[in-house]
């Protein structure tokens, strides 16, 4: 796995028990933890610092999803590895703007098409 910088915003696509990790956005709806990559930082680490900053769980990004020929729409995805199963303090978010949603309850969330593609390989049949 190469770990390449990034620019821009990076999502993370965190995955436990057969629910994916969404956060509450300003508008009322769920999406995946987001934020900007610091300088010479990977979209893996990104992804993982800024899962801890707003929930406090504490992951370890693992792969950067491909669109698959597709052409992206919008911010890379990271999938990462679940390392606590409960939150520190300290964490952006309050605990209601944060849920662990099954994944097939995920149709109205935003995702991007690569992150819809993984979840449809990873849910409970």
């Amino acid at each position: 796995m190469t770990r390449e910088h990034v620019q821009g915003p990076v999502q993370a696509v965190v995955l436990y028990d057969g629910r994916v990790l969404l956060v509450c956005d300003d508008g009322g709806g769920w999406r995946l933890p987001s934020g900007g990559v610091q300088p010479a930082e990977s979209a893996e680490a990104t992804a993982a610092r800024v899962v801890y900053e707003l929930t406090g769980y504490l992951v370890d990004g693992t792969e950067v999803l491909d669109a698959h020929g597709e052409p992206a729409d919008g911010e890379p995805a990271v999938v990462c590895q679940l390392l606590s199963e409960a939150p520190s303090d300290g964490a952006r978010l309050v605990p209601e703007r944060v849920r662990w949603t099954p994944i097939a309850d995920t149709a109205d969330a935003a995702l991007p098409t690569a992150v819809r593609a993984y979840l449809q390989g990873h849910a409970p049949v």
